[in-house]
Order: structure tokens, then C-alpha cells, then sequence
């Protein structure tokens, strides 16, 4: 098998999930290459090296400076066809969904999407892809060559190795049509704290908290313990809260050490985005709430009452 990774970058660093799909590639064998497109690029080349990349493709040109995906379905096409990759892996996020659909209609090429697992079985690969409100597990495969796939965020975490690829620079050859689209402009949200996929604790905010107005309550103990914030599809939908802190289905996936619910019912497409959280404590005033059933602690109760009084008896204990 020879496996190419698609490697998504901001703001200097590699992204966590594109390296832990580098990981799971070089545990499932054969040659895996990785390859990084954008503009002044060259030097994160170091960075996949070092969690296991033996060689790095390098398109690096003026051209890729904005997140656009026509022009990284040129590159991404140009390198499957002229080294024959069979298998091509994206981490999953709103700017490789569009480069890996647009590279299957290129390539004519089949794409298996919202993967949580890769396994090599009788020699062929083999997908594990969640089904019925993530339920059961199915498996998916490819009728053809080049295999690609879009892997779920927050399914593999990335294994640092230590070592140094191999650097070769790619020419970047744009169509026409490519670069007919220009961003003109580009929002960056300002946050404090750790991100969500990256936190050990998560303090997430759900309906029940009633409103916008009372997020600060979450903020507030989320500070208090030294984490993030998160919230629900519902919230995000309501235009409560930014789509970055979605946690579940059709959000991100985390596996922090704990996880507190406020207000959030437990719904199985938010549960399917946590469940794998090392303690997890809800906090709902509904004793029937599904949270319930799988939370390892419950508090049932109001939680505009229950929630100042964790804080502060969290800034106590921190302060003693």
C-alpha cells in the first residue's frame, strides 16, 4: 500500500488530527508519504518528520497562501497521479471535506468519509465508519483505485517519533478554473485557553442554560478548572456560541480527563463527541435527562444555582 497524508496547517503548527492520521497511517504499513500545500510552508516539513513522516511533499507557493481548495485539488491530483498513491487520508475539517470531494471527482475516485477506524484485513483496507446515530460500526471499502478517505476528528492522536523526513519540493500547476475564486477576507475568532481538542477538562453548555446571556456561568467555572469551553449542536444552531466549541455528531470529538455537561439533555449525536471523556459529570435540573445514563457522576438540579457555587468552591480549593 502507499499511503499519502494530506497534512492541514494554521498559524505555523500541523494540525493535531492530520498528524494523528499520519500515526495511524504508518501503523497500518507500506510507504506513506505526507504532503503540506500553502504559502512559506517549508520549515513544517521538521514538524511531521518528527511525529513519523519519511518523506514530506512540499508545495510551496504564493498562489496557496489563502485556504482555498481548487488550487490544493491541483496539487493533491498532480501527486497521486505522478507517484500512483493508492490510498489518500484527510483528517477531517471544513477545508479537506472540500479538497477530498473535489479530488474523488477529479480522480474518479471513491471517498469514504466520517471513518473512526482503518484496519488492514485479508490485505485490503478497510473502513470502520459509524452508523445509526453512531449506534453500530459498519464496515466500508473501495471498488477501486486511489482510495480516500475523510477521518473524524479526534479519532487518532498523534505519536511523536522523533525523526526527519525526506523534503522534496513539488511544482504547483493551478487550472484556470482554479484560481477564479479569491478570499477577500479572512476572520480569526479570538479565544483564551485551550482548545477543545486539546484540553484536560471541557466545561460544556447546553440548552438548559436558557440563553446567550448565561454562557458566562460555563466560562466562569471552565477558567475556574483551567479548561475549555464546548457546547451542543442545538446551541451553535441558536447562534448561542461559535461552531468551533460544537462537540458531537456533526462537531468535534473529544477525550478530555473530565468533562462537566451543563444544561445539555444527552441527545446519542452529542453523546457519540464525548463518550470517550475519562470521567464524565452532569449537571441537569431534568432527573430523566439521557446524560444520566452514561454520566459517571449526576447532579440533578438548577444549574444557575449549582454552577457559581462549583465555581467558587473551585477558586477555594485552588487558592488554599
Amino acid at each position: 500500500m502507499s499511503t499519502l497524508v494530506f497534512l492541514e496547517h494554521h498559524d505555523g503548527e500541523l494540525q493535531k488530527d492530520s498528524l494523528g492520521v499520519l500515526g495511524k497511517a504508518i501503523q497500518l504499513g507500506g510507504d506513506v508519504a505526507a504532503l503540506i500545500a500553502g504559502s512559506g510552508v517549508e520549515s513544517l516539513a521538521a514538524q511531521a518528520g518528527k511525529f513519523g513522516a519519511a518523506k514530506v511533499y512540499v508545495a510551496d507557493d504564493p498562489a496557496l497562501e489563502a485556504p482555498l481548495p481548487q488550487p490544493r485539488v491541483d496539487v493533491t491530483a498532480d501527486l497521486v497521479r505522478g507517484h500512483v498513491f493508492d490510498t489518500v487520508l484527510f483528517g477531517a475539517t471544513v477545508l479537506t471535506a472540500d479538497v477530498a470531494a473535489g479530488l474523488a471527482a477529479r480522480l474518479d475516485a471513491g471517498l469514504n468519509w466520517d471513518l473512526v477506524d482503518l484496519t488492514q484485513e485479508n490485505g485490503k483496507l478497510v473502513g470502520k465508519r459509524p452508523a445509526l446515530d453512531d449506534t453500530v460500526y459498519v464496515d466500508v471499502g473501495w471498488r477501486s483505485e486511489p482510495r480516500l478517505a475523510l477521518i473524524r476528528t479526534g479519532t487518532f492522536d498523534p505519536v511523536e517519533s522523533g525523526g526527519e523526513a525526506e523534503v522534496e519540493r513539488v511544482d504547483v500547476r493551478l487550472e484556470d478554473f482554479s484560481t477564479q475564486a479569491k478570499m477577500i477576507e479572512q476572520a480569526h475568532e479570538e479565544s483564551e485557553g485551550p482548545s477543545i481538542e486539546d484540553a484536560d477538562v471541557i466545561v460544556a453548555g447546553g440548552r438548559g442554560l436558557g440563553g446567550p446571556e448565561n454562557f458566562p456561568l460555563v466560562e466562569e467555572l471552565a477558567k475556574a478548572l483551567g479548561g475549555a469551553v464546548a457546547s451542543t449542536r442545538a446551541v451553535v444552531d441558536a447562534g448561542w456560541y461559535p461552531y468551533a466549541t460544537q462537540v458531537g455528531q456533526t462537531g468535534k470529538t473529544v477525550s478530555p480527563r473530565l468533562y462537566i455537561a451543563v444544561g445539555i439533555s444527552g441527545a446519542v449525536q452529542h453523546k457519540v463527541g464525548m463518550q470517550g471523556s475519562n470521567v464524565i459529570v452532569a449537571i441537569n435540573k431534568d432527573p430523566n435527562a439521557p446524560i444520566f445514563e452514561y454520566a459517571d457522576l449526576g447532579v440533578v438540579g438548577d444549574l444557575h444555582e449549582i454552577v457559581p457555587k462549583l465555581t467558587e468552591l473551585v477558586r477555594q480549593r485552588r487558592a488554599a
